[in-house]
C-alpha cells in the first residue's frame, strides 16, 4: 500500500465546491475520475480543506493510499485526463499514515477586494467589487481582533454539523497589492488558522467591509467574536474573492 500526496490548483467557478455530490460537477468528482482512469483503481480522497462553490485554490492538498504500482509521472498522467480549470501540481508518495486533513497544522485562506471605478473585466470573477468607502484603519483593527483564540459562531451557517466553535487564528492581515493584469491594487486579506468552519472567511469579509465603511464598528466586531448569534454579523462575501492560499503540516 502507498500513500500519495497531491499538491492541487482549481478554480472554482465552474464547481460545486470540492466534495462529490451525486449529479454535480465537483473537484472531488473529476479528481477521483482521474485517478481511476490512471490507476485502474477506485480511488477515495481525503482533503486538507473543503471548498464551497465558486471559491478558488492555490494551494490545496489530498491524499489517498492505493495498492496500484504509480507511474513515474503521475502528477502528468492526472493532468491529461483532467478538465483545465484544475492542475495536479506534485504528486508524490509520502509517509504511511500521511492523511491530509488530520496533519494538517494550518490552513491559510486569501480574499481579493476591488474597490477602484470601474472594476477591471480582468478581475471579474477573481475578486469582490467594493465601490464603498473603506476605511483601512478599521479594517487593519478588525484584523489585529481577530489573532488568538475566539468563537466563531457567527460567522458560520445557524444549521451546521459543528460541534466546536472556537478557532485559533495565527495572522490576519489586509494588504494592498498589485494587480497581476496591471490593473488598480486591490485589498488583499489573508488569514492562517488552525482550522476553518464553512462559509468563515467570507462571513468575516462581509462584516469586516460593513465597519469600513461606517455600518457598524470596530467594538461591534470584536464582540461577535465572543459567540454572538450568525444574525448579529454581517452578509456573507461572495466566494469569487476567495482562495485557499496554502496548507502547513509543520
Amino acid at each position: 500500500m502507498t500513500t500519495v500526496r497531491l499538491d492541487i490548483e482549481y478554480d472554482g467557478a465552474g464547481f460545486r465546491g470540492w466534495a462529490r455530490q451525486p449529479g454535480l460537477r465537483t473537484v472531488q468528482g473529476v479528481l477521483e475520475a482521474g485517478l481511476a482512469q490512471v490507476l485502474r483503481e477506485e480511488i477515495g480522497l481525503t482533503v486538507a480543506g473543503r471548498t464551497d462553490t465558486g471559491v478558488h485554490a492555490l494551494g490545496q492538498v489530498a491524499s489517498f493510499a492505493t495498492e496500484a504500482a504509480l507511474p513515474p509521472d503521475l502528477a502528468r498522467n492526472l493532468n491529461s485526463v483532467t478538465p483545465e480549470d484544475v492542475a495536479v501540481r506534485r504528486a508524490e508518495a509520502v509517509a504511511d499514515g500521511f492523511d491530509a486533513r488530520r496533519d494538517a497544522r494550518s490552513r491559510s485562506y486569501l480574499y481579493r477586494v476591488a474597490t477602484t471605478r470601474p472594476m477591471s473585466p480582468f478581475e471579474r470573477g477573481r475578486a469582490l467589487w467594493w465601490p464603498h468607502r473603506v476605511d483601512r484603519e478599521d479594517l487593519d483593527a478588525c484584523a489585529a481582533a481577530l489573532l488568538g483564540t475566539h468563537d466563531f459562531t457567527a460567522f458560520t451557517p445557524t444549521q451546521t454539523d459543528h460541534v466546536r466553535f472556537d478557532r485559533d487564528v495565527f495572522a490576519a492581515s489586509w494588504r494592498e497589492e498589485p494587480s497581476p493584469w496591471g490593473a488598480e491594487p486591490l485589498l488583499a486579506f489573508r488569514i492562517t488558522a488552525d482550522a476553518f468552519m464553512r462559509s468563515m472567511v467570507r462571513a468575516l469579509i462581509g462584516t469586516m467591509l460593513e465597519v469600513a465603511s461606517s455600518r457598524r464598528t470596530v467594538e461591534n466586531f470584536k464582540a461577535l467574536l465572543e459567540g454572538a448569534s450568525r444574525s448579529e454579523a454581517g452578509d456573507t462575501a461572495a466566494a469569487h474573492g476567495l482562495y485557499l492560499e496554502s496548507v502547513s503540516y509543520t
